[in-house]
Order: structure tokens, then sequence, then C-alpha cells
């Protein structure tokens, strides 16, 4: 099904083709002026060059080609050349209908048939998730949701942290404590761990004990691999907590160690193919290209000492992942600063076959970080890295108080009340995270992500709330709202339903770049304009039966467009406030 601009490049690329120059020309886009046109094509300009003509001429060519078709309200020559277009309430109003008869909302399902594994939110065992993992976990997952509704097989792996040394230290420091093989809970880990890293850091004897009970884990020795199995799971425990509290979903579960028997046979085989080299005592893939234009370092693969690095794990994470999957894509949604770590793994991907590059695309989605008011990474006040569970509780007692503030959820039960808040506190920290391009950092700022006005998850929230609560009064009083819409519209609702029309487009770049921002400034604008509609028109009041009906059938649509986008950035509606 093509979006209405889609639809438009079809007519006026049809007029190009008829003139003898290129249907691509016929690119037409929502207008960046809506005070002077709806939809604007600028081909004109690109075709006078080749055909070596004034563009207004060429223009003029097209204009006159397209004067009478019926789905064009207007059609004129602005400026040097390009043509700036209109449509008919009634061709508008049909293509309105036909995106309300979709399940999709009239997005294509160009995912259908493939697959996509998406790498994102990365804890380490043994340590406390905190706010560094927001992001990974927050944009990795409204990533999943939008490609599962592109019809993508899309697979989430939290990619943990669990294998090479610092879980040696971990077992050296229970072991030092008499504690090997008896249970610790995820408080005491939280002490353990620095405290095993320090012990190391300040005593040789205690990191080549590190070193051996790290060999001894990984060789299979039972007494080890029972105890790490035993913190494994409780930290999993502890991060499905917070995942759950964030609405974040994982379908694997799988870390480093997941690979640790691919990686001897595969670095044999690369360095039978010489592909894997020896250099200085460490075994490297070479990745370096002629064209390069800065050093690019090999990929490391056994250091001096026989120990496996991270990108020793991630390459074999991509073979096991393109065995198990045959993806068309691995998304790695992984902090920017990480590039050319990824850059290096994806290089040797191609250049070792383990991921042709026309079988599989590999991406690293990079995200900037979050900061504080004075403009470094968000920490307490008291200068340490937060816990993600105690932002999130913030978040929610913020939550509370706004609700108080702006006298909404007061009729309501505490269970509902509390239901309400947490939904608004998982709102403001989503749509606060996702609304920025993903490469940018942004300014953690509570206070300003919490409102109920704004550029907000909350203030979304209350429109869609305020939507369904006015469809709700309308079923009350005995009004129809058509189950099979028949849309009419008039100059008061136009803005809205063109609006409406432009999802499957800010979809597809949403899809093509990974950049959720688009569907945040999109859903704003959507209840901007609803708001605009709500003001300026009669519904409930509407005394024209059709008219209503129309206007009621837009509404439940905008509604039904706003709880989507929302719930493709993770964000949950509540039934009322």
């Amino acid at each position: 099904m093509a979006s209405l601009a889609q639809k438009l490049t079809e007519i006026v690329g049809a007029a190009f083709a008829a003139e003898g120059l290129s249907a691509e020309l016929g690119l037409v886009r929502v207008s960046d002026r809506p005070d002077l046109c709806q939809f604007q094509c600028n081909g004109a300009m690109a075709a006078a060059k080749a055909a070596k003509k004034n563009p207004r001429e060429i223009a003029q060519t097209l204009v006159q080609a397209l004067q009478d078709h019926p789905a064009l309200a207007r059609i004129e020559i602005a400026g040097p050349g390009f043509i700036n277009l209109d449509v008919t309430d009634a061709f508008l109003a049909a293509h309105i209908k036909s995106n309300a008869d979709s399940d999709t909302l009239g997005v294509e399902p160009v995912g259908a048939g493939r697959t996509i594994v998406l790498d994102y939110g990365g804890p380490n065992i043994a340590k406390p998730m905190h706010v560094g993992h927001l992001r990974s976990s927050i944009i990795g997952d409204s990533l999943r949701r939008i490609c599962a509704f592109a019809g993508y097989r899309a697979i989430g792996d939290v990619h943990m942290g669990d294998w090479g040394t610092p879980m040696g230290q971990i077992l050296s420091e229970l072991e030092a404590r008499g504690r090997l093989g008896q249970p610790v809970t995820m408080d005491e880990l939280e002490e353990i761990y620095p405290a095993a890293s320090r012990a190391c850091k300040e005593d040789e004897n205690r990191a080549e004990q590190a070193r051996a009970a790290t060999v001894k884990l990984q060789d299979g020795d039972p007494v080890y691999r029972a105890a790490w199995q035993q913190f494994i799971d409780v930290s999993i425990a502890g991060m499905k907590e917070n995942f759950d509290a964030l609405g974040v979903h994982f379908d694997l579960w799988k870390g480093e160690s997941d690979v640790h028997e691919r990686i001897a046979p595969m670095v044999e085989t690369l360095k039978t193919a010489g592909l894997a080299v020896e250099s200085e005592g460490a075994v490297v893939v070479p990745v370096a290209r002629e064209d390069d234009k800065k050093e690019m370092p090999p990929l490391i693969l056994y250091k001096r000492d026989g120990a496996v690095m991270y990108g020793t794990t991630d390459l074999a994470t991509v073979a096991d992942r393109v065995e198990a999957f045959s993806p068309a894509a691995i998304l790695y949604v992984v902090d920017q600063r990480q590039s050319l770590h990824f850059e290096q793994v994806f290089r040797a991907a191609r250049v070792t076959a383990i991921a042709p590059e026309e079988q599989v695309e590999l991406t690293h989605a990079g995200f900037g970080t979050m900061n504080g008011q004075d403009g470094k990474p968000f920490k307490t006040r008291a200068g340490g890295v937060m816990k993600l569970q105690d932002l999130i509780a913030m978040a929610v007692e913020k939550a509370q108080a706004r609700l108080e503030e702006a006298d909404l959820a007061a009729d309501m039960d505490q269970a509902e009340r509390d239901d309400v808040a947490h939904k608004v506190a998982v709102a403001a920290l989503k749509f606060a995270d996702l609304h920025n391009n993903r490469v940018a950092d942004y300014v953690f700022d509570i206070d300003r992500m919490t409102r109920f006005e704004g550029k907000t998850g909350p203030y979304l929230l209350y429109q869609a709330v305020r939507i369904n609560s006015l469809l709700n009064k309308a079923k009350g009083a005995g009004l129809d709202v058509p189950e099979n819409p028949t849309f009419a519209i008039k100059a008061e609702d136009r803005a809205l339903a063109l609006a409406l029309a432009e999802f499957p487009d800010h979809f597809r770049l949403a899809l093509e770049n990974y950049t959720p921002h688009v569907l945040c400034d999109y859903a704003y604008k959507l209840a901007q304009d609803f708001s605009s509609f709500y003001g300026a028109c009669h519904i409930l009041s509407e005394e024209d039966e059709q008219l209503r009906a129309s206007r009621l059938s837009l509404c439940a649509l905008t509604y039904r467009q706003l709880v989507l986008i929302l719930g493709l950035l993770g964000i949950q509606v509540p039934a009322r406030m």
C-alpha cells in the first residue's frame, strides 16, 4: 500500500515519463511550506539540466498535463520551477479510508520473510544495572518493535558480559572469602565485584589467582561453573526486574560465554586459510584497506598470553547468529564511542566470509551519552553512577507528583493510580531519550521530561487519553463511531487528515535509518494537529450526522495511530487519567 506522497509520485512520475524524462524526477514530498501548498515536486530543476532547457518551461509542460487530473485540486509553478500541488478532499478521504481499513495503517510489510537480529542492552553479570544501560535498552527495544511491525522476524538479544577475567576475579574473591559454592545475592555481588577488581589491581598474586580461576572456569571445572551459574542466575533475575519495569523485551538471553566453544575452531580455520596471522605474539585478522584515510588496527583474536578479546567473542557471535538465524541484518545498538571496535569486527566478518556483504547487513546504530545539567555523563548527587532501578523510582515519584499537580487520577484507587504513574514515568524516560536523534547527546532533566505540556511523553499520553475519553463520551451519548468509517473531509478537517496520511512515510524513514526520533517528531506533530482540529471543529455537537460521523472517525483514527506509534516507542497508553 502506497503513502499519499508515493501515490502522487506515481502520478507526477508518469507525466515526466510522458515527456521523455525519467519518471524518478517525479518524486513528490510533503511541502516544507504548508501555508503555500500541501506537496511539492522539484524534479523540473534536475530535468532542466539534463534537457538543457529552462526549468519553468519544463514545469509548465507538466502542469498543463496534470491540470485536470482528478486527484489534484491545484497544481502550479513556484519560483524558478518548483511544482506545488494540493490534492482534492475526495482523493484525501479515499486515501485515509484505505489506511483506516489496513491492519498496518498503510505500512508495507517490507521485512516479510526476513530476519533481523538486534543486539542491545549489554549488561554485565554481577554488576547492578545503571543509567549507562538506559539508552541501549530503550533505543534497541524500540527498533526491535519497529522492525517487527515492518514484517521482520525481529530477534532481540541482550548479549551479556558473562565471561573473561571479571568472572575469574569474582570467583577468586569468593574463594578467598571461603564463599565459593555458597549462594550469593545481588547486594553481595555489588560489594564483591569492585572489591575483587581492586584486589587484583593492588596484588599481583590475587591477579594471578583470578587468571587461574578464569582458566578453570573456561575449561569447565564443575565447582567454578556451578558458582558462576549461580551468580549468573541472580544477576539475570535483577536484570529482568529492571527491564520489566521499563517494558523492554528480549528474545534471547545470551552472553559471551555462549560462543566460547566456537572460538578455538574458528581461529584454527582462519589460521589455516591465512586470514588470521601471528603478529608480535598475538593472533590477529588484518582489516586495513589501501584506501583507508586513518590507521585501522587489526582485530585481535588471541592476545600474547592466549586470552581472548571482546573482538574474538563478537566475531564468533556474528558467526553464531548467521548460522542460527540466516539474518538479513544484524544491528548493534551500542554507544557510538565503540565505532572503531565494530568497524574492525565488521571488516573481519567480511574478509573471513563469516558474514558476506551480499548476504547480511552489519550495522552499528551508535548513540550519544545521557548527560547531567553540567553537560557531563549523568551521575548521582554524590558523584557516583546511578543505579537504573533508582532512576526508574525517581521518575515514578516525579510522575506521581505531576499527576497530583494536574489533578489527574484523583478518582482512581491506589493500584490504578500507581499503574498510571508508572506508565507516565516510563513514557517520560523513553520519549525524552528517543525524541533526540540517537547519535546526539542529551541532557537528563527530570522536571522537564515529566511535564504534561511541551514535547514530552506525558503530553502525548494525555492527548491520547483525551481522545479516548471523547470517543467514550460519544458512545455513551449513543452517537455513531463507525467501525467501517467513511470520511467527508472539510476545510477544518484537512490539516489533521493530511497529517494522518503521512504515517507510512515517517515509519519508512525511521525503519530505513534506524531513527526512532522520526516517529517521536511525527507523534508530537499529530497531537498538535489534533488539538487544532479539536479547537476548530464541532464534533459531538455537530448536527450534520455524516460530518459528525466522519469527524469521530478522524478522532478514532488519530487515537489508533497515536497508540500504535507510542507502542513502537515502547510506551503504553493508560485507559484514563
